[in-house]
């Protein structure tokens, strides 16, 4: 047995692994390159891997010999075999090699960095099984190489330590997963790869069939009605690690194919899904990074934490709270304020704490952050005596007070208001500038895992494009029982049965309790202007299915690549798998996406007009 030790903040994360590979017929090796120790010594054994580095001190070579379980030194003397020694002084690093020696004490001079450090291995024979290229990369913790051509060769990418730390962590937390679950009584069933197409909210990956000319299957975004129906079926409680699609624009959390933890559950309530997922989640972090968790994880509504924090996902490892200015500003003669508050719009503003002192470029760098996310401008006051700062002279004693009251301010301090008739827009923007401040001034403790549930979403959001009411999660969310008799007269209002929960500022799950009744359903198509036609046309298996005993049933799904990413300390998920597309939804390592044979085309029936086809 061997494990890992490394820091992830102020964390240790151990992961553990059964050290011993199966020894095939000819031997290739003994022991891994991880496993010996002092009370070794003296033993014949035989060792394979990459040779991570070759140092040759004059009639002795030292040879760092590699796997995944660690390194070991061998020592290569002339006066012991010099054959060998000729052999070593060609070996080029990246070679893989085996070995056959002796177990030696290296007595007084321990190498501490390595767990194997107490000993190194007398070669008696060395066998070259294949001889390396010049490597592209470093086989180092860090390297200076871009993302990109660390995609290119993943293959190498993957042997530095920190990669393959990545990957055993993510085998670690699926182990664990499954095991929880099994442990709770739940079934791991599979879902099909080749399904239907249906609206989830992003493109589908499309997959032509052969043997159905003309027609098409759909790779899943989600197994989403799949596990609907296995309620359907009696399979009171399914998970599933699952693999996802979505054809969408790229960046650092996202993937064209992606990894769940997708789970389903009969005869639930919100609070048994809460308190399950809040278990499963402990008990990743006790094994994982002997964290203790305190649950329940604390809950907020969406429309709180819109309010507060200016977004779904809130960081709470600090304050800064959004506050409303619009009643505080009334009466000013700042145009743009009278403005908005004229249209019903919101003016909010933060308080950051100390920062008078910011100089014109720095507030202008922060006008930038807002305006990215859509709001016009941002105005800046310095809290001193009173406030300082271009808008001032239209705002009276009265108002100034006001604001310095509501904001919580003091002098030293600096204002920051963002004004405009979209409600969202001002605390969009405001809750981005929360964030970036919050780094630029250091302000997160990063020893903390803050886990928060958002619930309470809005069930529906109207969408300018179409003309009609979408459903924010999918339509079969079940609306909150208290907002049903708003469905009809005052869609926008209702709230969902929906639920988020998030890590750090960072969504990892999301689900909702779902519709069991035909009626309700029914009204629900209706409101989002779908008709039978459609309904049928775009659900009818599922809508079938639901005619026959449907239990009251709800769900969550993890994602496993950020879940992974949050525990090691890394902000993209491309570095906790093993080949990701980069951010051009293009694998570099195999040149996928790739033109295909015209006769293959052919075969499908289908032909392409995106380019020359070989």
């Amino acid at each position: 047995m061997f494990f890992y030790l490394y820091f992830i903040g102020n964390y240790i994360i151990k992961i553990i692994f059964i050290n011993k590979p199966l020894l095939l017929a000819d031997m290739h090796r003994t022991h891994t390159c991880g496993e010996l120790r002092g009370n070794h010594e003296g033993i014949k054994v035989v060792l394979s891997g990459w040779v991570h580095s070759n140092r040759n001190h004059g009639g002795i070579i030292f040879i760092d010999l590699r796997d995944r379980y660690g390194i070991t030194q061998l020592i290569v003397d002339s006066k012991h075999n010099k054959e060998i020694y000729f052999v070593a002084e060609k070996l080029r690093q990246e070679s893989v090699i085996k070995i056959e020696g002796t177990v030696r004490s290296r007595g007084q001079l321990i190498n501490k960095k390595i767990p194997t450090g107490e000993i190194e291995i007398l070669v008696d024979k060395l066998t070259v099984i294949t001889e390396s290229e010049p490597i592209p990369l470093n086989i180092e913790e860090e390297v200076k190489a871009t993302e990109d051509f660390r995609l290119k060769y993943r293959y190498v990418d993957l042997r530095r330590p920190p990669m393959q730390r990545n990957i055993m962590m993510r085998h670690k937390i699926t182990k664990i997963v499954r095991d929880f679950f099994d442990k709770h009584g739940f079934l791991e069933i599979e879902t099909p790869m080749l399904a239907r197409s249906t609206p989830e909210g992003a493109r589908d990956y499309l997959v032509p069939s052969r043997v159905n000319p003309g027609k098409f299957f759909a790779l899943p975004q989600s197994p989403q009605l799949f596990k609907q129906l296995l309620m359907v079926s009696g399979f009171d409680r399914y998970m599933q690690i699952v693999k996802c699609f979505r054809d969408e624009d790229l960046r650092a959390d996202r993937q064209p194919e992606f990894t769940q933890i997708d789970i389903e559950m009969s005869f639930v309530e919100e609070d048994d899904i809460y308190s399950i997922m809040e278990e499963m989640i402990k008990e990743i972090w006790k094994k994982v990074l002997d964290v203790e968790l305190k649950t329940p994880f604390p809950r907020m509504s969406h429309e709180e934490a819109m309010s507060k924090y200016g977004s779904d996902k809130p960081d709470i490892r600090f304050g800064m709270e959004l506050a409303d200015v619009t009643d505080e500003l009334k009466g000013s003669g700042f145009k743009v304020f009278a403005d908005v508050i004229g249209s019903h719009g919101k003016i909010k503003c933060i308080n950051a704490k100390g920062c008078a002192g910011f100089s014109r470029k720095e507030t202008d760098e922060l006008e930038d952050v807002v305006k990215i996310h859509g709001a016009k401008g941002l105005v800046a006051l310095k809290v001193q005596d009173g406030l300082e700062g271009s808008v001032t002279k239209f705002l009276d004693e009265r108002i100034q007070k006001a604001l310095i009251e509501k904001a919580g301010a003091k002098k030293g301090d600096l204002l920051l208001i963002v004004a405009d008739v979209k409600k969202k827009t001002v605390e969009e923007s405001l809750g981005n500038l929360r964030v970036h401040l919050a780094k630029k001034l250091n302000l997160i403790d990063k020893s903390k895992w803050s886990f928060l549930w958002v619930n309470k979403f809005p069930l529906l959001e109207y969408s300018e494009e179409d003309k009609r009411y979408v459903a924010v999660h999918h339509p079969f969310t079940s609306p909150r029982d208290e907002d049903l008799k708003l469905l009809e007269s005052e869609p926008e209002k209702a709230r969902a049965k929906a639920y988020d929960i998030t890590l750090n500022g960072v969504e990892v799950g999301g689900g909702s309790i779902r519709i069991n009744d035909k009626e309700l359903q029914s009204r629900m198509f209706k409101t989002l202007g779908i008709d039978d036609r459609e309904a049928k046309l775009k659900f009818g298996f599922l809508l079938e299915a639901f005619k026959y005993g449907v239990p009251p049933h709800g769900g969550i799904a993890f994602g496993l690549d950020r879940m992974v990413a949050l525990i090691t300390g890394n902000e993209s998920i491309r570095e906790v798998i093993a080949f990701p597309k980069n951010k051009a939804c293009v694998s570099l390592m195999d040149e996928a996406p790739n033109v295909v044979d015209e006769k293959q085309l052919r075969d499908l029936h289908i032909k392409s007009t995106g380019g020359e086809q070989k």
